[in-house]
């Protein structure tokens, strides 16, 4: 589970932005120059951008303005033309330039020379570690990883720009997977994979359209370790996956388990699992199977024929951590699944009163090793609705990461700019063909829609039942109808489950042992403060912000439009007047800082919930906006 609040101060103070006097011409997108390592330096540079202004509260001019950035413990100045600001802060930016810094200088200077990814990346990450009292050499690390995303996202856009103009992933559902080529708007590094070579990223990348057989281990029951949460052995469910045409041949009494192919080879490494080799407990099976796809978070694999996902430990530091799954989220995960099974508990009220939404239980896990700390060989299974032989039958086949519906596209190559910038703007434009409405109104009804479907049911479970979710837009799925708009919703990720401290004592009634020995229950005005960030910033701001700097409607109109559905909420459900009261009326809102966080070092995995990442305080333009 990531969190919260850094009791160290969120950033230095912020020079002021000044903009130039007049307009400036902002050109072609640069995300669409012919040389896709130009495009992807322009993401990389962009998305640190946006990171950083909405980090250090630099404020932004209007689009068509330059905004100045005076970094004096680094001598420079950054000077950047606004495409497009945003008042979710998606701010949309063209490409930097860099003079040397005046004290009191006016902000009239364009800027002398072009400044990449690696320039601007040193010079703020520079002005943020001394600004934070770091020595400077502590934001090498940062920069590296600034480095490495903008190589990656050029390999992607490369890669996928010699596709043909109608190339697709194997399902609807596995192309939205594959669909992030830039990675996260607010994250300085969000394609950052390090350790792995160019040829092992080919294989295991949803961006280059990635597969891979699974590497598989034999294991002694002795040492297997696990839980379900229905009452299916996991040694079974295990023998079922590596069943099949290819399967792995696993000696007889053996269990196999399944392990990520560059993960196999590091964990051999760790003196538990080596101890385990020498003894013969564990016997390597190497690759066999079908091919597995990697999602968008790269470590969890779908199989379209499979019944389960898998949701693999991979130590490879992607972003600012390492993705190993640590068996205190597993246990988590399961004793989740467990509470949502409960008669006349939660999952039954919400398949009652919103039979639209559904969440994706991590239903079991297994590791090997019954002592000790983590070994890498542990693996979450996680419900699969999405099968080819189910899709048709039951309208799921045509889920779609939220965060591949809003991923930016870049031109074909040839500097000219894509159809569609988003998925979601062919989707808008089907709404707006089938309700005979511009494409300003498609926006509105789209967002409409996706409140009831998906935040409405999220906020309503939390009132009621006390339990939360962590949604942000790649944990969160839609189904879309033949109108372009959300039909269907879904939550996945067993990392992501807080219970209210008011709730937890029904709970535990209803399921008696439900929170023990997993930290689960957390205070009140904590989770409220998660679930703002998760659900209100995160999701539905970034939804907004990304309607706006794509071009489909004023951002303001779309706050109205939140602003009003959230006010019938809250008139409707008391029990979350506390989460509604903040997203609707607090002048700023807690808000992780990914840049932060990349500058100071942290792996959001590890540690105290309060302090796995830096927060800052982020002005909430609900709070601004009125009907």
């Amino acid at each position: 589970m990531t969190g919260p609040a850094s009791p160290a101060p969120a950033s230095a103070p912020a020079a002021p932005a000044a903009a130039q006097p007049s307009p400036v011409p902002c050109g072609a997108d640069p995300l669409d120059h012919p040389d896709p390592q130009r495009a992807g330096d322009a993401a990389a540079t962009e998305t640190l951008l946006r990171a950083y202004v909405r980090e250090t509260g630099t404020g932004v001019p209007v689009g068509g303005r330059v905004l100045r950035l005076d970094l004096p413990l680094s001598g420079l100045t950054l000077h950047v033309p606004v495409r497009y600001r945003s008042a979710a802060g998606w701010h949309r930016f063209g490409r930097a330039r860099v003079s040397a810094f005046e004290p009191g200088g006016n902000g009239s200077s364009s800027g002398d020379l072009p400044a990449d990814a690696a320039l601007v990346a040193a010079a703020l990450i520079r002005e943020s570690t001394l600004g934070r009292g770091h020595p400077p050499h502590l934001g090498t690390d940062a920069v590296g990883r600034v480095l490495n995303s903008a190589r990656r996202t050029a390999v992607h856009l490369e890669r996928r720009r010699a596709e043909p103009a109608d190339a697709a992933g194997p399902t609807p559902f596995l192309d939205a997977e594959q669909a992030l080529l830039l990675g996260h708007p607010f994250h300085p590094a969000p394609k950052s994979r390090e350790e792995a070579s160019d040829a092992e990223l080919a294989a295991y990348s949803p961006e280059l359209r990635g597969a891979f057989p699974l590497h598989w281990f034999a294991a002694h029951p002795d040492t297997v370790v696990g839980e379900d949460a229905d009452g299916r052995p996991v040694a079974g469910l295990l023998r079922a996956l590596a069943a099949g045409p290819g399967g792995p041949d696993v000696p007889d009494g053996m269990v196999p388990v399944p392990v990520h192919p560059w993960q196999a080879r590091e964990v051999t490494g760790r003196p538990e699992v080596a101890a385990l080799l020498d003894a013969g407990l564990l016997r390597p099976l190497g690759p066999a199977g079908p091919a597995w796809y990697p999602t968008s978070s790269v470590r969890t694999v779908h199989r379209p024929d499979a019944a389960a996902m898998l949701k693999l430990s991979l130590g490879m530091r992607i972003t600012n951590s390492r993705r190993n799954n640590l068996r205190g989220e597993m246990r988590l995960g399961v004793r989740a699944a467990r509470l949502l099974a409960a008669p006349d508990g939660p999952g039954a009220w919400l398949r009652a009163e919103h039979p639209e939404f559904g969440i994706l239980r991590d239903f079991a896990w297994v590791s090997v090793g019954t002592e000790g700390p983590e070994t890498g060989l542990e693996t979450a299974l996680r419900d699969n609705p999405f099968r080819g032989d189910a899709g048709d039958a039951d309208g799921t086949g045509d889920a779609l990461c939220v965060a591949g519906l809003l991923a930016e596209r870049t031109g074909p190559g040839d500097g000219s700019p894509p159809p569609y910038r988003a998925a979601l703007c062919a989707a808008v434009a089907r709404t707006a063909r089938a309700h005979g409405v511009s494409t300003a109104e498609a926006s509105a009804r789209w967002l409409a829609r996706y409140l009831d479907v998906l935040a409405v049911p999220l906020i309503r479970l939390q009132a009621r039942h006390g339990l939360a979710l962590e949604p942000h837009h790649q944990n969160t799925l839609v189904a879309l109808d033949a109108d372009g708009l959300p039909a269907a919703g879904w939550y996945r990720d067993s990392q992501g489950y807080y219970l209210t401290a008011s709730r937890a004592a029904a709970l535990e009634r209803l399921l008696p042992g439900v929170t023990d020995g997993v930290e689960l229950v957390f205070d009140d005005a904590f989770v409220d403060e998660r679930v703002a960030y998760y659900l209100g910033v995160n999701n539905l701001l970034g939804l907004v912000g990304a309607f706006g700097a794509l071009g489909l409607a004023d951002e303001e109109a779309l706050l109205r439009v939140l602003r009003g559905a959230l006010e019938r909420l809250r008139a409707a459900e008391p029990g979350a007047a506390g989460l509604l009261g903040m997203l609707l009326d607090a002048p700023v809102l807690r808000c992780k800082g990914n840049y932060l966080t990349c500058v100071d070092g942290l792996d959001e995995l590890v540690g105290d919930v309060h302090t796995q990442s830096v927060y800052i305080d982020l002005p909430n333009p609900l709070a601004e906006v009125q009907r």
